[in-house]
């Protein structure tokens, strides 16, 4: 961890990265709280007129307000889903959030759903927290260094054979569905895995592949607050990951795993 932080600005020692993870996780905390509190009663959404098959619903407005207004307090750069970019100086650090990962999930009552919190130095991650709901758990990790369940260390799979691994992956509403032949290379990596779920939230899929349960994750198309929280998870648990960023802001590709299954991305 001393040489991680050793490469980060010097405003962010450990005392500093340490503040803020307890600050992250204090408001993760009280968003799953809100979360709880709203949940019979704000199940109205729509779809976005500009980008199709995209969900909005007022939880997320409701959340971004809640966040944004103890994260705003440290002048930190700010990039969420639903406010965009808040600027406070020109250094590389910034929070990325999207305060309920899986909104669909949450509004038709499916599996998980999660508020995330990330900080980034450009395009690296730092640390990432997780509030998982309805379980109400905190996930949190360190880039390169440990992450957490509550207060258990978790880490990734040691599974190394391919042909008994699981893949979590999805379609984001971005996704080309009129590209054959990414779809077809897509479906070729499906065909390496023993078997693939698709969660209905990146970062809940990363989360899984932090803890074990899964050994890798693609997506492609995914938008960066998606998945910024999970990849410092996935690292701290001791996996990988690799962002490719595309031609559209703020959305990339992401592989993330247990650092051992490799799959061959030739066609």
């Amino acid at each position: 961890s001393k040489h991680m932080i050793t490469k980060l600005r010097p405003n962010l020692d450990n005392k500093r990265l340490e503040s803020l993870i307890f600050l992250c996780k204090k408001i993760v905390r009280q968003a799953l709280v809100k979360v709880k509190a709203l949940q019979k009663n704000h199940k109205y959404y729509f779809l976005d007129p500009n980008i199709k098959r995209e969900f909005k619903a007022d939880i997320d407005l409701i959340l971004d307000e809640l966040i944004l207004h103890e994260l705003k307090k440290e002048k930190i750069n700010i990039l969420s889903e639903e406010t965009g970019e808040v600027k406070f100086n020109n250094n590389n650090l910034r929070f990325i959030v999207d305060p309920l990962d899986g909104t669909v999930n949450f509004l038709r009552d499916i599996s998980e759903c999660s508020v995330s919190i990330a900080l980034f130095e450009g395009s690296k991650p730092i640390f990432g927290v997780l509030g998982i709901y309805p379980s109400l758990d905190i996930v949190w990790g360190i880039s390169n260094k440990a992450s957490y369940l509550n207060e258990d260390k978790i880490m990734v799979s040691k599974n190394r054979e391919l042909s008994k691994s699981i893949i979590c992956t999805g379609f984001p509403s971005r996704f080309n569905f009129d590209d054959r032949l990414q779809i077809e290379k897509f479906l070729k990596i499906l065909k390496s895995f023993s078997k693939t779920r698709m969660l209905g939230a990146a970062s809940i899929s990363l989360f899984n592949v932090a803890k074990g349960s899964a050994d890798y994750y693609f997506e492609k198309n995914i938008m960066i607050w998606d998945v910024a929280a999970g990849l410092s998870i996935v690292s701290g648990a001791g996996g990988s990951y690799e962002i490719t960023e595309t031609n559209e802001k703020n959305m990339v590709d992401i592989k993330a795993s247990n650092g051992i299954i490799k799959v061959d991305w030739r066609y």
